[in-house]
Order: C-alpha cells, then sequence, then structure tokens
C-alpha cells in the first residue's frame, strides 16, 4: 500500500507541477475573464454610424411623409429607447441594476450613434433601372445606401380583405447589415404609421393599446422564492455533464499518453523492478485522479462564485456538487482505467488510437444526448441510460440536474451499477497490465485484450 501512495504523489507532483498543467488549468479561466472585459469593446458599435442617402419611389403617396419623419434622429432615439426599455423589462434584476449602474441604459451608447439618414424623393414615373445605377454609383459626399420602391398597396389593401402590400428594397454591395437593419426598422416604422393615419387611428394609442409587458414568473423553492433566471434550468444540467466530461476525458487521456511514452522509452521497466504491475496502475489511476480533482475543484470553485454574484443560490441544490464528486470518481475510476489498459497494451500513440475510438464515441453519447435526457428526464431513453454501464453517471447526473430530479432509489441504484462498472474495469485493467507492459511487437485489438484479461 505504502508503495501505491508514493507513486500517486510522484504522479501528482510530475503532472501538477508542470508548465503545461498549470497553463491548461488556467487558460480557460483567462479566456472567460479576457473575454468579459475585452468582448463589450471588440462588439460595440461606438463607431460605426449609418450615414447616406435612401432614394424613394412611393408609389401611394402616403408612405413617404412618414419615412421622412421616422429617419429624424429625435424619433430614431426615440424608437431606440422604446426597444431598449422592453428588452430590459424583461431582463432580470441584476441586468437592469448593472445597466442602471454602468449607464448603458444610454441608447447612444448601446446601439450606437443616431444614424444620419437623406430621403432623396424620386418621381412615381421613374426608370428603375437607371435608379439601380445610382445606387451602384457612389459620391464623395453621402453614400448611396437605398433604393426603396413602396408597392401600391402597402398602406391600403388591395380589394375587399386585408392583403397589403410591402416594398422592394434594393442595396449596394457591401452595404454593412446594420445600416441594412436600420433602414429596415425605419420602413417598417413609416408604413405602419402611413397605415394607421389612413384609417384616422392614433399611433400611440393603438401602441399602447397592443402593447403588453411581459411578466417575470416567480420561482418557488423550498425555503425562499424569487424571479425566475431564463435558461438555468436548461443550462445546469449541460454545466454539470461538462465538468464531468472534460475532467474524465483530461485525466484519462493523460493517463494514456504518460503510460505509452514510459513503455516506449523502457522506464516501466525500471519501475516494474521495484514495484508490482498492480501497485503501479493503482498508483498511476490515483495520482492522476487527484490532478484532476484539483481542476475540477477550481471550476465548481469559479462556478459557485458566479452564483453568489447573481445571488442564484436559492435556485441551486447544492448536494449536487456531492454527487459530481461521486460520479467523478466513478467515472474516473472507470475510464482511467481502460484507458491505461489500453496505454500498457500498444508501443505508440498511433496504435491507441485505434482502441481509444469506441470507447471516447460511447462516453459521448450521453453528452450528446443531454437536451432530451435533461427535458424529459423520466422517458424511458433517460432511465435506461441512467442504469446502462459505462454511461449511466453521466445520464444520471444531467436527470438530477435538471427540473424533475429522479427518486432517491434510482440515484444510488446507478450508482450501484457504476461501482461495479468501476470495479469490472479495474479487473480488467489489471489482467491487461500482467501481459501488457513487457509486450512489444505487433499492436493488440480488442479481441487480443480480451484474450489476455482471461489468461491473465
Amino acid at each position: 500500500m505504502n508503495n501505491i501512495f508514493l507513486i500517486a504523489r510522484r504522479e501528482f507532483i510530475a503532472t501538477a507541477t508542470t508548465r503545461a498543467f498549470i497553463i491548461g488549468l488556467l487558460i480557460l479561466p483567462a479566456i472567460i475573464t479576457l473575454f468579459a472585459l475585452v468582448g463589450p469593446r471588440l462588439f460595440n458599435s461606438k463607431n460605426y454610424k449609418v450615414q447616406g442617402e435612401i432614394a424613394v419611389i412611393d408609389l401611394t403617396g402616403q408612405v413617404l411623409p412618414e419615412l421622412q419623419k421616422a429617419c429624424d434622429p429625435a424619433r430614431i432615439a426615440a424608437r431606440r429607447k422604446k426597444e431598449a426599455d422592453r428588452a430590459l423589462a424583461s431582463a432580470p434584476q441584476q441586468v437592469r441594476q448593472l445597466a442602471e449602474t454602468s449607464g448603458s441604459m444610454d441608447t447612444g451608447d448601446a446601439q450606437g450613434p443616431i444614424p444620419d439618414l437623406h430621403i432623396v424623393v424620386r418621381p412615381v414615373g421613374s426608370d428603375v433601372e437607371q435608379e439601380k445605377a445610382w445606387l451602384i454609383t457612389q459620391a464623395k459626399g453621402m453614400p448611396h445606401l437605398a433604393l426603396v420602391i413602396v408597392h401600391p398597396n402597402a398602406v391600403e389593401p388591395a380589394g375587399a380583405g386585408l392583403e397589403y402590400g410591402t416594398y422592394d428594397l434594393y442595396i449596394p454591395p457591401n452595404l454593412d447589415d446594420r445600416a441594412g437593419n436600420e433602414i429596415q426598422r425605419s420602413l417598417r416604422a413609416a408604413i405602419v404609421n402611413a397605415r394607421l393615419q389612413a384609417r384616422a387611428l392614433d399611433p400611440s394609442t393603438v401602441d399602447a393599446i397592443t402593447q403588453v409587458p411581459p411578466v417575470r414568473s416567480v420561482t418557488v423553492t423550498r425555503d425562499d422564492q424569487r424571479q425566475t433566471v431564463r435558461g438555468f434550468n436548461m443550462m445546469l444540467p449541460a454545466v454539470f455533464g461538462a465538468l464531468l466530461l472534460m475532467g474524465v476525458i483530461g485525466g484519462g487521456g493523460q493517463l494514456l499518453t504518460t503510460m505509452v511514452e514510459e513503455k516506449s522509452n523502457r522506464v516501466v521497466e525500471v519501475l516494474l523492478s521495484a514495484v508490482s504491475p498492480i501497485e503501479l496502475m493503482a498508483g498511476k489511476l490515483l495520482g492522476q485522479m487527484a490532478v484532476s480533482l484539483v481542476g475540477l475543484g477550481l471550476y465548481i470553485a469559479m462556478g459557485v462564485a458566479m452564483l453568489a454574484g447573481f445571488s442564484l443560490f436559492g435556485l441551486f441544490d447544492f448536494w449536487l456538487i456531492f454527487y459530481l464528486l461521486i460520479f467523478f470518481v466513478i467515472t474516473y475510476l472507470v475510464m482511467g482505467s481502460l484507458m491505461m489498459a489500453v496505454g500498457a497494451a500498444v508501443n505508440d500513440m498511433k496504435e491507441a488510437q485505434s482502441l481509444m475510438a469506441p470507447m471516447t464515441i460511447i462516453f459521448m453519447i450521453p453528452w450528446i444526448l443531454w437536451l432530451p435526457i435533461s427535458r424529459d428526464p423520466d422517458s424511458i431513453l433517460s432511465i435506461v441510460m441512467s442504469f446502462t454501464p459505462l454511461v449511466n453517471t453521466f445520464a444520471m447526473l444531467l436527470r438530477m440536474a435538471s427540473n424533475t430530479p429522479p427518486p432517491f432509489w434510482q440515484v444510488w441504484l446507478s450508482i450501484f451499477v457504476g461501482v461495479a462498472s468501476a470495479y469490472g474495469a479495474l479487473w480488467f485493467t489489471a489482467k491487461v497490465f500482467r501481459i501488457g507492459l513487457l509486450m512489444y511487437g505487433k499492436p493488440p485489438n480488442f479481441s487480443t485484450l480480451v484474450r489476455w484479461a482471461r489468461a491473465a
């Protein structure tokens, strides 16, 4: 037993103190932090201003005056403010407080400078092809942004029904999408106002009648109640599944790599002169598991800090962290031991790829199915996956993090199945270890590994 802990300590120190591990452990938090700091500056619109001329052929004679009003800078600012207020009304309280504190509720800051749009009136009988030529002939002053042809029935429907017409929009090559979106928003506002004016309706009254502000639901927990955070119930299973998958895949891959390197460099022969194959296997497995637990602990701490920052503790069951650690240990013993068996049997990484591909696909299945499992945790698929060896830990963790957790007995039955799978994987790896570590030459296939396990 002492030799096992010595090997585990050596594996932990040799891996956790390398630059590659430290950089790899910190790179994701660093990327998240960098994106949070730099992202708003990269994706803002402060330096872009929509500016140019729009040629309009109004076949109704009613849209053009409203379009000139809609393109007025004061109207655009008012429209932007209304849109921003509606968006903030449905946002979480923390987002609204942050917007008020940072001053980002200013629509000029949020959507860029107010556009400078000039309407160029074209006669009804204008030649459309000639106007298209104007569109692609850019002047040195104001750029030509668009040619708009309003349909005759855009304001008054044709016939007795309500089949309104619309407009044709022609733009030059490489027009910025922000300019195109701004033009279409102004056109929509102009046509709607023209239709209301034709029916002697006040636009502000109609807007007040048709506008129903969204109501945020309230989530009731066992001890408290708070406003619902949209997407929380859908993303939580994905986060837990990703934590489990990344920790196991990363640590298992490290085990495979070190085993192949030590065997190809004949280091394993020196180690076997001092310890038994079982001690070597157990020590390396425990050491690399400890390394993966350090990384997992860091990301759990980051998640808890984010929950504290957004005041979401009441929506989160902290027992999930306890079960995450249990399922992580079980899954790591299964996958890590199988990867060690592959590493002990092959001579280089190329030979390992053919044996690793089926196992990787099997362990990816629950992650691929995370959405149907988390959305319908009591379905036949979810229940069957929860008790299927090798993948049951992933499926059960997804079900536990969903909005309908499984019964207590199913959780522990799944843990029992996982422990049995881990025992079987360790038994299989121990058998392969005794033969494969000192075996060189032709690379084995899966049937060869099974034969070794029976013979050992």
